[in-house]
């Protein structure tokens, strides 16, 4: 095979094959575009130099490059500047990106979001936003505003219904 013999064609072949499949593999994990190309580079790079321990006994190539894209993606997310970086987002750039995503196509857990959640009160917006949009947990959410767990809980859930009646 022609990787094997780290040829440049083959790494070519390579890429114009998988590239797309593995960057929505990654984009998925990581939701954001520029991280999930800078990745889908460190996932070839990665590829390319460990070819040699790939198993054709042992699973397809696909699948085996999948897992690769799938862990430098995954190891990223729990990389403390991902996750910093994530918490210094506000919540508008995160409608930006979900109204990016959604493909010029009808949504109907995009349409109209920011202004259902404008509604609600200020301390369960924040918590909303940091929950759902920032990828907080309930338990760093109530370390960062210094609340208890159960009162996060509680303001998190009262916001949910107040958009469930919106929708029902």
């Amino acid at each position: 095979m022609a990787i094997r013999n780290k040829e440049k064609a083959g790494a070519e072949a390579l890429y114009d094959m998988y590239s797309s499949s593995l960057y929505g593999i990654i984009f998925r994990v990581v939701q954001h575009e520029e991280m999930a190309e800078d990745l889908l580079q460190d996932t070839f790079l990665r590829i390319w130099n460990s070819f040699e321990s790939y198993d054709s006994s042992k699973g397809r190539l696909f699948t085996w490059m999948v897992n690769i894209a799938r862990n430098i993606a995954i190891d990223k997310t729990r990389s403390k500047d991902f996750r910093n970086s994530a918490k210094t987002e506000d919540i508008e750039n995160n409608a930006l990106t979900l109204n990016k995503q959604s493909d010029n196509s009808l949504n109907p857990e995009a349409i109209g979001l920011r202004e259902l959640v404008a509604k609600l009160k200020p301390e369960q917006k924040m918590i909303l936003d940091m929950v759902y949009f920032r990828g907080f947990t309930h338990a760093e959410v109530s370390e960062e505003l210094d609340i208890p767990l159960g009162t996060v809980k509680t303001r998190l859930r009262k916001a949910i219904i107040s958009l469930r009646k919106v929708f029902n």
